[in-house]
């Protein structure tokens, strides 16, 4: 089988795979994926189903979900009562929150060898597997708990795969992409001291330094504080001509995908 979290939620064999009915029934399968087969308590998955607004039937309507769940799933899939709640084992499933963090975490592992272009396919190809905001289709209580994880390690693969492109000198098509970027998320660092990269070495210094300008004065508007010192070394470089061209794309290094769960 096949279950999708990075995105509406869905499941069901190749090419054939479909959403459940009802809201709840979505989260409930999106936080036992989330778990990776650990047990979440049953007083956890009401908390994301109902949030502090569970009805007086509750315990039967879980029930009721995790019965319709488990008539759905394929015979290498297991949904086990396991007191005090309920774990999903996918077995050999493809599973694309598993498959984006594999990839994540082997692009990265790339990247710091100085592997820069299967760096650059496997976190492409880990990024691909994301369809819009995660969880868009489940309760306000998951997206509340588990989105912004899944979020910033969405993010942070996206970073490192920016950081690839620039160490194989791809800085003139990564200028686009990075402005719209630092326009979406502008208090957003890493992204801002790529795109002074970028455009610094498609020679573009007085546009690269206006970057920094705006950063820095939106960091102290919104925030009340300077730019961190990852992005000052950034500003020092393009000041100094140290940014120029030569296998490594600013002063960030890549951080690990972070751990998501609900």
């Amino acid at each position: 089988m096949r279950f999708r979290v990075l995105g509406p939620v869905r499941m069901g064999a190749e090419g054939q795979e479909t959403a459940l009915e009802g809201t709840k029934p979505r989260a409930l399968l999106a936080a036992l994926v989330l778990a990776r087969g650990t047990v979440v308590p049953d007083t956890r998955l009401i908390a994301l189903l109902w949030g502090d607004d569970a009805p007086a039937t509750v315990a039967a309507q879980v029930y009721t979900y995790v019965s319709r769940l488990r008539r759905q799933l394929g015979p290498d899939v297991e949904l086990v009562r396991r007191r005090p709640g309920y774990a999903l084992h996918t077995g050999q499933s493809f599973v694309d929150l598993y498959e984006f963090e594999r990839l994540a975490r082997l692009g990265q592992d790339d990247f710091r060898a100085g592997r820069y272009a299967p760096a650059a396919e496997r976190l492409r190809s880990a990024l691909a597997l994301w369809s819009g905001s995660a969880l868009t289709d489940t309760t306000r209580f998951l997206r509340e708990a588990a989105e912004p994880g899944l979020h910033e390690a969405r993010m942070a693969a996206l970073e490192c795969r920016i950081d690839a492109d620039l160490a194989l000198g791809e800085h003139l098509g990564a200028v686009a992409e990075l402005t719209d970027l630092v326009a979406h998320y502008p208090l957003r660092e890493r992204f801002r001291a790529q795109l002074m990269t970028a455009l610094y070495r498609s020679e573009r210094q007085a546009d690269a330094l206006a970057v920094f300008d705006r950063g820095r004065r939106l960091l102290d508007e919104k925030l009340g504080v300077s730019p961190g010192r990852a992005l000052t070394l950034t500003h020092q470089a393009v000041l100094s001509g140290e940014l120029a061209f030569r296998g490594a794309s600013s002063a960030f290094a890549p951080r690990p995908v972070p751990a998501t769960g609900p």
